[in-house]
């Protein structure tokens, strides 16, 4: 834990209010969420160009922007990063039992199913009414967003009947249905089409 705590130690200077750097000092949640997004982003780049060296940066960059969130946190009284680590842990114990504990699974599908199951009584015991779908944010991309919210409705017993026409939006939910019955990740055949293209147009002889 060394590492880690010299990190933490390198934070509470940074936002120290006397000595601390005045860029990091005057950030808040709202101010740093968009780096915390774009570092999350420069982890899945190095991961798809298989850079395996620059995805060592990238984590540390996207392990900094947690601890910044959780010194902030943790001068506002709420949580410090200690208790950021024992609730991701407790977590994990209670949301694999098969690994954890005594109950079994029969392959990766039927744990997903396990997992919504799980997920679902913590916000039953947490007195959420919040409905499944809520739970996905807004803020992701929106291929991204349309995927998710169709596999978890199917989960929940609500088949996704995409229209056969309509306008560009509702063409584009069905595309979207369509890659979830393939197995096909939306937002990567978008972004693999997207990158052909770029390709193709730098290979074109200018003038």
């Amino acid at each position: 834990m060394a590492g880690i705590d010299a990190l933490l130690e390198i934070m509470a200077k940074l936002r120290d209010p006397e000595t601390g750097c005045p860029w990091d000092v005057e950030q808040t949640f709202a101010s740093i969420a968009p780096y915390t997004i774009e570092e999350a982003y420069e982890v899945d780049d190095a991961i798809r160009r298989n850079d395996i060296e620059g995805l060592c940066d990238e984590l540390g960059d996207l392990l900094l922007q947690v601890v910044f969130h959780a010194r902030m946190a943790q001068e506002l009284g709420h949580f410090a990063f200690a208790d950021v680590v024992d609730a991701v842990c407790e977590k994990m114990v209670r949301r694999h039992p098969h690994v954890f504990a005594d109950a079994e699974v029969e392959d990766a599908a039927a744990q997903t199913r396990n997992w919504e199951t799980i997920k679902a009584a913590e916000r039953t015991a947490r007195g959420e009414t919040q409905h499944p779908l809520d739970a996905i944010p807004v803020t992701l991309p929106a291929l991204t967003r349309a995927a998710k919210l169709q596999r978890r409705a199917a989960r929940a017993g609500f088949p996704v009947e995409a229209p056969d026409e309509g306008d560009i939006g509702q063409r584009l939910f069905a595309l979207v249905a369509e890659a979830n019955a393939t197995g096909v990740d939306p937002e990567q055949a978008l972004r693999d089409v997207a990158e052909r293209f770029r390709a193709s147009i730098r290979e074109e002889p200018e003038g």
